[in-house]
């Protein structure tokens, strides 16, 4: 696969719907209740829109009540970047795809204390826009 960090903006311009670009890539955050996968619930995979890198599983995404996807684990640690976001006078950790550089979301150590299948709880919650992922549900 190509370096997709460093492909140039006419790339992504083409690839990208105008609210894809304005939040994969210029890190912005889709409005609360507005995404397609914020109330998903089928069994599957969680990928980055751009590249396709495998995210999270379905088992680990929870309804937080804040209106986006919310995970507490990420399948592989290895596929995302967490970097300090100090944008909008606040102290955030912005998560990026790892292998395309585009942005996702948001960590935050406000996850759930319990988890209903048993998995050992983080504590966190990936915080993650719907359209900068695509979901691909497990085959029957």
């Amino acid at each position: 696969m190509a370096d997709m960090k460093n492909m140039p903006d006419t790339f992504w311009r083409k690839k990208l719907t105008d609210e894809e670009y304005r939040v994969l890539r210029e890190k912005g955050t889709e409005p609360a209740f507005s995404g397609v996968l914020f109330d998903n619930h089928e069994t599957g995979m969680y990928q980055c829109k751009t590249c396709g890198e495998k995210l999270f599983a379905s088992n680990a995404k929870f309804d937080s009540g804040t209106g986006w996807p919310s995970f507490d684990n990420p399948v592989n640690r290895e596929n995302i970047e967490l970097k300090d976001d100090n944008s909008f006078g606040m102290h955030r950790t912005e998560v990026v795809c790892k292998n395309c550089g585009s942005h996702l979301g948001h960590l935050f150590s406000d996850g759930p204390e319990n988890l209903p299948d048993g998995r050992q709880a983080t504590g966190l919650r990936y915080c993650i826009n719907s359209c900068a992922l695509n979901f691909k549900p497990q085959s029957k």
